[in-house]
């Protein structure tokens, strides 16, 4: 029996509209995005989830991937990662098929790929007058982040490793001749480099002249570590949200470096999924892999939760010891009550306070910088970036000078104030005490969000790794 055309096209039809969205959008240029965000209304405090669909031009579209190293310091995180890299690795295919614009950017490792011709052809890209301010730096925070309380403490580094193998794998990677801190030297091999269509750099301003060159619109962003890198890098999350791309983060593959034993004392994957949270709130839209792949978003075999995605952070069941010996986050001033959660109402002694300060070139060059008191106090004491801060006894004011040399330039600074005083208080001491002083006759108060610490510990004037990874966006002081 012959079978009519018009029949068999129309049959045709039929089974393509009853095909998942997924498999779909495999024969088309267009991605059928479904992108999630978290909102809530003015007069609401919960959080509610909403997605949006929208249509993305591949043509119009770049995949920036993310740090995606070959070695890592942290031994779970690259478990965590080639675990997820094959998937990753599929998705750019895909996405590269689709007529999408593929950019790696293993950060600190372009002298491996000098000769390879997705570097050299990021670098012959000509420079695009209309790069925006600042593109070439790390971002640490963005408006919309600045009355946000970050969710994880991420200041030891969040290593999860287990001591032991942790120990063994650094002294593979010292056998291998690589520095067991910094062990990267190029990007994983799980994820293919296409050296007729693809990019390399990892530096801002390249990025930005690649995007605009081929007319790129919107952004997706792979790779790890979601709190530190994938936010914070010049081709990160945030300075492509500042720049004006629409940019999404493809949120099953990625991790973040969080370490249980940390604030919010939830487990690794929960702290993950906390930072996610974060994202969707204050930044930019999130997605899954299957939305170009089809099938279902990666999960990962080591995540074992029975409740995964969570909004919030869970209420830490934590002893009053335990919840003493964290660094928390307040505003100078706040009650102990509030800032402890009632677990002290007045406390007398040693408090440690701790915050970030991002100074550009034009306003430490040739200059003074200082850390203005309102009172001078003998039981105070400040280092910036680990380097102690001296009062000069002949100075008749209550000003701390900064070396120039203690600050970094145009990036994130780490300011550490050891505070000592005898009367139980009932609040975080020097709410309005401290006024950093930059060059050009102004000053801006420290007055905000600080994070601090009840004991004492000299260790603790400094962190194990730059403050631009260790420390989150909401203690972030910049001036404008």
């Amino acid at each position: 029996m012959t079978i009519p055309t018009t029949t068999f096209l129309s049959a045709i039809i039929l089974l393509v509209i009853a095909l998942p969205a997924g498999i779909r959008q495999l024969h088309g240029d267009d991605l059928k995005l479904e992108l999630r965000s978290q909102h809530r209304s003015d007069s609401s405090e919960v959080w509610a989830r909403t997605t949006e669909q929208q249509t993305w031009a591949a043509a119009e579209t770049a995949v920036i991937v993310c740090d995606v190293w070959d070695k890592h310091h942290c031994l779970n995180a690259v478990r965590r990662l080639e675990e997820f890299a094959p998937r990753m690795n599929d998705v750019l295919k895909d996405a590269r098929r689709r007529g999408a614009t593929v950019i790696h950017s293993p950060s600190d490792c372009m002298p491996a790929y000098e000769m390879h011709p997705a570097r050299q052809r990021a670098t012959n890209v000509p420079h695009d007058k209309s790069a925006p301010k600042d593109i070439e730096y790390w971002c640490s925070q963005i408006p919309t982040e600045e009355e946000a309380e970050y969710p994880i403490d991420q200041s030891d580094g969040g290593e999860d490793d287990n001591p032991a193998e942790h120990a063994k794998w650094a002294a593979e990677l010292t056998a291998l001749g690589r520095n067991p801190g910094m062990p990267w030297k190029m990007q994983s091999p799980l994820i293919e480099i296409d050296g007729e269509q693809d990019y390399i750099s990892d530096k801002g301003d390249e990025v930005w002249n690649i995007l605009q060159s081929r007319g790129i619109k919107n952004v997706i962003l792979v790779g790890v570590h979601t709190n530190m890198c994938v936010l914070g890098r010049p081709f990160g999350l945030r300075q492509m949200v500042r720049s004006g791309k629409n940019v999404v983060l493809m949120r099953d593959v990625t991790d973040c470096m969080y370490n249980p034993k940390c604030w919010p004392f939830v487990d690794h994957f929960t702290g993950n999924d906390l930072i996610i949270s974060h994202v969707e709130r204050f930044v930019c839209p999130t997605m899954t892999s299957d939305q170009i792949l089809g099938g279902t978003p990666f999960h990962s075999k080591y995540d074992t939760r029975t409740e995964s995605d969570v909004i919030s952070i869970p209420v830490a069941d934590v002893n009053d010891s335990t919840f003493q010996n964290q660094w928390t986050t307040a505003q100078l001033g706040t009650a102990w009550k509030e800032a402890m959660l009632s677990k002290i109402q007045q406390h007398g002694g040693v408090v440690w306070l701790r915050c970030t300060i991002r100074l550009s070139t034009r306003r430490i060059e040739d200059q003074v910088v200082t850390l203005s008191l309102s009172e001078r106090s003998s039981g105070l004491t400040a280092w910036m970036n680990g380097t102690p801060l001296v009062h000069p006894a002949s100075d008749p004011s209550y000003d701390i000078r900064i070396p120039k040399e203690a600050i970094v330039a145009d990036d994130i600074n780490l300011l550490v104030i050891r505070s000592e005083f005898n009367a139980e208080e009932n609040h975080l001491p020097m709410p309005e005490s401290m006024l950093f002083s930059p060059p050009g006759g102004k000053t801006f108060s420290l007055r905000g969000r600080w994070q601090f610490r009840i004991g004492d510990d000299p260790a603790w004037s400094h962190i194990p790794l730059p403050a631009k990874f260790g420390m989150g966006s909401d203690v972030l002081f910049e001036p404008r």
